[in-house]
Order: structure tokens, then sequence, then C-alpha cells
């Protein structure tokens, strides 16, 4: 007699059996999906807070920031102007005085200079002061004038107006006369 296989035994209860394990199996199966699917509701709901958390926590932050920005924009010339306090100060006292003394008011306008040089300093505002042969730095400096010199074509001639810059910011060229060719 040839082999059977497994599935030719089979009979009618193994059939009823197999139907009845496949019932339980189906009803375990929807349980778990039922489960599952409330896991993924809930985790679904756990990542929605925190990426609204995140959002919030985000918003806070630039609003911060552009607090700070405005802030220090609104008070970055306070140094300075704390510096320029005393310079005020000795321009009015110079004004009131009624003595008539030339040398006091002399006097007075060296202190007031020597005040608003150590405001600069404190500020790191530094002159720009070429001297008469330098040669001309577009960067530093203003040409005005050309005129006819000794010196080489393009070298600073004289200063009109010193320069100032503001650490390496240049706040204002020097202004500057410069030495063209001879013609």
């Amino acid at each position: 007699m040839p082999q059977q296989t497994p599935h030719e035994y089979n009979t009618d209860e193994t059939l009823a059996a197999d139907i009845g394990h496949d019932e339980h199996g189906t009803a375990d199966a929807e349980a778990d999906t039922a489960e599952l699917t409330a896991r993924i509701a809930e985790l679904e709901g756990q990542l929605q807070d925190e990426q609204l958390r995140s959002a919030a926590a985000e918003q806070n932050l630039r609003r911060r920031h552009q607090e700070e920005l405005q802030s220090a924009h609104k008070f970055a010339g306070q140094k300075f102007a704390a510096e320029m306090l005393p310079v005020k100060d000795y321009l009015e006292m110079a004004l009131q005085d009624q003595s008539g003394n030339f040398e006091a008011l002399k006097m007075g306008v060296q202190m007031t200079l020597n005040e608003l040089q150590k405001a600069f300093e404190h500020t790191q505002i530094s002159e720009i002061n070429p001297q008469p042969g330098d040669a001309l730095d577009p960067h530093q400096h203003q040409a005005l004038q050309t005129e006819e010199s000794n010196q080489a074509p393009n070298s600073i001639v004289r200063v009109l107006k010193k320069g100032y810059a503001l650490a390496d910011r240049v706040l204002r060229p020097a202004m500057v006369v410069v030495a063209k060719a001879a013609e």
C-alpha cells in the first residue's frame, strides 16, 4: 500500500478540531490585534505630546533669544555712554566758567580731551592717523584731494581729518591728501 501523507489522515474529527482551533486562534488574534491597536494609539499619543512639548520648548527658546538680542541692541551703547558722562560734565563746567581766564579754559579743554581719550580706550575706539609718506590704504583712508608732490604716487601727503575704528571695524576713514604722479 502506498504511504499516506499527513493530509490524507484528516478525518472529520481532526477537521472539526482544526476548525475549532482556528476559531480559538482567530479570537486570540483579534484580542492581540485590539491590544496592539490600543498600544499603537497610546504610543502615537505620547509621540504627539512629545512633539507638542518640543515645539513649545523651541518656540520659548526662540522668544528668549529674540528678547536677549533686543536687550543687547538696546543697551549696546551703555558702556560708551557711561564713559562719555565725565566728558559732558567737563564741557558744561567750561561753559559755566565766568572767570575769563584763558589758561584755565585751555586746561579744562585738555582735561576734557584726556577723558574722551580714556573713554575711547575703554570702548576699543582707536585713531587712524596715517603719517605723511604712508601708502594709501583704501580700507582705512579716504583720498579727498590729490596734489603734486615729490613723494611716491598714492602716498599720503597730509591728513585732513583723523579716522577712527571700533575694534577692527572702521567707523570713519582718515581723510587724506594723496600725492599724484608728476605730469
